[in-house]
């Protein structure tokens, strides 16, 4: 088993799933995909404080509007980068058939 260790601003990410299919991410992309998550998760939870402080439906549902919104928007940019290297990869090896298929499935996955 490979384990690769990461660290990123002194945050160290552990990966013990090392994939053959995968191309590893760079530090600044997982960088860049924490912190927009870290983003999301005060979003969150600033939604229910709002919730705990009864404040107005309309309100806590424009929050969650864009709270949806920007977790799509980590969800498109992780496709993107997974066609192109990780699909891209596969291609050029030969293996294409079955990562278009997985692929397919996520994108269903992810509309629903």
């Amino acid at each position: 088993m490979v384990i690769e260790v990461i660290t990123v601003n002194s945050n160290q990410y552990q990966d013990n799933n090392i994939n053959a299919k995968m191309v590893p991410r760079t530090e600044e992309e997982i960088e860049s995909i924490v912190k927009r998550l870290k983003r999301i998760e005060g979003q969150v939870r600033g939604v229910q404080k709002m919730v705990e402080d009864n404040r107005y439906c309309i309100d806590i549902l424009v929050q969650i509007s864009a709270i949806q919104a920007a977790l799509n928007k980590v969800g498109v940019n992780l496709l993107e980068r997974h066609v192109n290297h990780c699909v891209a990869k596969a291609i050029r090896e030969g293996s294409g058939e079955e990562s278009i298929r997985e692929l397919m499935d996520v994108i269903k996955q992810f509309s629903k």
